[in-house]
């Protein structure tokens, strides 16, 4: 999961009437319509288990969360994410380097005009 801090904001910004809404008729059991005009998203998030081991114990729980459950039902279509870790081991050297990553990324999916 996110941490409570995240999920707290995703609880009260993407909601009904906000990011999705629900047809008439509908009684919030149907499948929601996104009303977010953004067609792009992108999600980073840190670990402390190793890649391998998350994959073969968890399988990728937070792909879902973002891709499904938050910006999918929002209608964004377009979404990447990536992890970076092993955090607690890592060094200077290394957040360094994913920092230019992050940076390489958003210029990429995000260009300014």
């Amino acid at each position: 999961m996110p941490p409570a801090i995240l999920k707290g904001w995703v609880d009260r910004v993407i909601r009904p009437g906000v990011a999705y809404e629900f047809l008439e008729g509908d009684s919030g059991e149907g499948v929601p319509r996104g009303l977010l005009r953004a067609g792009r998203a992108v999600v980073f998030n840190t670990s402390n288990t190793l890649p391998e081991r998350e994959q073969k114990a968890f399988g990728d729980p937070l792909q879902t969360i973002w891709e499904n459950c938050i910006f999918g039902l929002c209608g964004v279509t377009d979404f990447y994410r990536k992890t970076y870790g092993v955090v607690v081991t890592s060094t200077a050297e290394q957040r360094a380097a994913w920092l230019d990553d992050v940076r390489g990324i958003v210029s990429e999916y995000f260009p300014i005009r």
